[in-house]
């Protein structure tokens, strides 16, 4: 039996648990913003009220859909995190592809902080 890779419920990064220790801190599974879910309409520039705006923006309305694409954590895709259709989420018996991923994007992020000139600069 796989059990496959797990998805972290507070990030929703994959191969970690929600349970096990997470540095990425919350992340909203529909817009990639700092905050859960259940804080999206409160805290999200498209969703809440902006009266001082011109012309003024109401705040959405519940049960109408986000006025926003969305922003999947893992593939950059216009989906919420933990949507079937992700290719993460496609993969997620596949240990080996996932692993690849992963090791990708630390090489990204190496070479950024390379170009970057280290550490210190970002």
């Amino acid at each position: 039996m796989n059990p496959g890779v797990s998805q972290c419920k507070n990030c929703w990064k994959w191969d970690h648990t929600t349970f096990a220790y997470c540095s990425h801190g919350s992340k909203c599974q529909k817009c990639n913003g700092p905050h859960k879910i259940k804080h999206h309409r409160d805290l999200v520039w498209c969703c809440k009220a902006n009266f001082k705006s011109n012309p003024p923006r109401l705040k959405t309305k519940a049960g109408e859909p986000c006025p926003h694409f969305f922003r999947c954590i893992n593939c950059k895709g216009e989906h919420p995190a933990n949507d079937t259709k992700c290719p993460f989420w496609k993969h997620h018996f596949n240990c080996e592809w996932h692993t690849k991923k992963a090791q990708e994007a630390r090489e990204i992020r190496a070479n950024l902080i390379h170009l970057a000139g280290g550490y210190n600069k970002l």
